[in-house]
C-alpha cells in the first residue's frame, strides 16, 4: 500500500490538469487507477470502510476500471465516523444539513484534503467568474459561520465560495430576515461593477425572489451560484427554467449557475454549464447505476447517481452513492466547451430504496 504522501501527491497532481479539456476515455484512463489507490489506501487506515468493502466487493483488490471502483451509500456517513488518518490530524469537521434531530453526515478533513477543497473550487469557479474577485452578495446571514471548526454543509458552502469576492455582503439580518436597505445598498455602491452573488437555491428563491419582489433592484451586471434545496421549490413548483426566468425579470440576472455537489464528497463540484447540463471536472466524474442491478447506465437513460473523486485522503468520500436520480445526456458534446460527461439530476430515490441500500451495507458492517 503506497504512504499517505504519496497519495496526496497523486490527489494533489489532478488539479493541474485542465478543468475541462479532456476527453472521457482519456479522463477514465487517468481517474481509475487512481481511485483504485485510494480505495487500497482507504481500506488500509480505515477499518469500517475496509470491512464494508471486502463484505460487499469480495475480490475488489483486482478491480480495474472506473465502473469497478467500489461504492459506499452516502448515508454512511451518518452512521458512522469514518477516517483515514490518524484523530491529531483531523482539521475540520464538516456536518451535512439536517432538520431538528435528524442524524447529519460528519465529513473528517485534514489540512490536505481541505486546501484540496479550496484549490478544486477555485479552478471550477475561474470558469465562471474570472480571476478578479468581485463584490459579493451572500444570501443568507453571517450567524451561520458561528462555529469555523464545525460547519455546516451551507457554512462550508459559504466560506469557501469567499473567496472569489470581496466586500461580503449578507442578506439576512441575524435573525434571517432580508434587509431591503442592505440590498440597495449594495447594489448602490458597486453599481457598473462585475457581482458575485451565491447563496442556496431555496434560500435564493425564498428571501430575494419572494420575499423582496416588491423591491425591483438592477443586478444585472451580477453572476449568481446557487445550490441545493430543489426539493423545496419543486414543492412550489418551480424548476430551473422558471427560476431562471424571474431572476431575469425581476432582477435582470442572466449568468445563473447550479451547481451540484455534497458535504460528503470533497471534490464533487459539478457546474452548470451555458447548455443547461451539469459537467464533471477533471478530478471526478459521475456514474449514473441501475436502480436493481447496479450496472452502469448507458447514455440518456436515468439511474442512481454515483460521484467519484480523487481528492478526499482523510476519509474515504472518493467514491459514493448518492440518494439522487440522474441521466448522462451527453458525452464529449461540441455543443459546449466543457468535454467529459454532461449530465441532469432529475430526483431523489425513493425512501424504501433508500433504506433498503443504507441496511444492506450496514449489515454487512455488522457481520464482518
Amino acid at each position: 500500500m503506497a504512504s499517505y504522501e504519496t497519495v496526496s501527491e497523486l490527489s494533489d497532481s489532478f488539479l493541474e490538469r485542465s478543468t475541462y479539456g479532456i476527453r472521457q476515455d482519456h479522463k477514465e484512463a487517468a481517474l481509475a487507477p487512481a481511485l483504485h489507490d485510494l480505495t487500497r489506501h482507504h481500506a488500509g487506515n480505515c477499518p469500517d470502510y475496509g470491512r464494508m468493502v471486502g463484505a460487499a466487493y469480495p475480490g475488489w483488490e483486482s478491480g480495474s476500471g472506473l465502473g469497478a471502483v467500489p461504492f459506499i451509500p452516502i448515508s454512511m456517513f451518518k452512521q458512522r465516523s469514518l477516517g483515514s488518518v490518524p484523530e491529531s490530524a483531523i482539521f475540520k469537521t464538516l456536518t451535512s444539513s439536517g432538520t431538528t434531530g435528524s442524524e447529519v453526515s460528519r465529513i473528517l478533513l485534514d489540512r490536505p484534503t481541505a486546501q484540496r477543497q479550496t484549490r478544486a473550487l477555485a479552478s471550477v469557479m475561474r470558469h465562471i467568474l474570472g480571476v478578479e474577485r468581485r463584490p459579493m452578495l451572500i444570501i443568507d446571514s453571517s450567524s451561520i459561520l458561528r462555529d469555523r471548526k464545525q460547519f455546516s454543509a451551507r457554512g462550508a458552502g459559504i466560506v469557501g465560495l469567499m473567496n472569489f469576492g470581496r466586500n461580503h455582503t449578507y442578506l439576512l439580518d441575524s435573525a434571517f430576515r432580508p434587509d431591503a436597505d442592505r440590498l440597495e445598498e449594495f447594489a448602490t455602491k458597486h453599481r457598473g461593477e462585475a457581482i458575485f452573488i451565491f447563496g442556496f437555491t431555496f434560500m435564493v428563491w425564498r428571501h430575494l425572489i419572494k420575499d423582496l419582489a416588491a423591491t425591483p433592484l438592477d443586478l444585472s451586471n451580477a453572476v449568481l451560484v446557487h445550490s441545493g434545496g430543489w426539493k423545496k421549490l419543486e414543492e412550489e413548483r418551480v424548476d430551473n427554467g422558471e427560476f431562471r426566468r424571474v431572476l431575469a425579470e425581476g432582477f435582470g440576472i442572466r449568468h445563473v449557475y447550479n451547481f451540484y455537489g455534497m458535504v460528503e464528497q470533497v471534490g464533487g463540484v459539478f457546474i452548470e454549464g451555458d447548455d443547461g447540463l451539469l459537467h464533471p471536472p477533471a478530478f471526478g466524474d459521475v456514474i449514473v447505476r441501475h436502480p436493481r442491478t447496479w450496472k452502469e447506465q448507458p447514455v440518456g437513460e436515468e439511474g442512481v447517481l454515483q460521484v467519484v473523486s480523487v481528492l478526499p485522503t482523510s476519509y474515504p468520500g472518493h467514491s459514493v452513492l448518492t440518494e439522487d436520480l440522474g441521466v448522462v445526456e451527453a458525452i464529449d458534446s461540441s455543443a459546449t466547451a466543457h468535454l467529459g460527461k454532461a449530465f441532469r439530476v432529475v430526483g431523489r430515490v425513493p425512501q424504501a430504496d433508500l433504506r433498503g441500500c443504507s441496511d444492506t451495507y450496514a449489515s454487512m458492517l455488522s457481520a464482518a
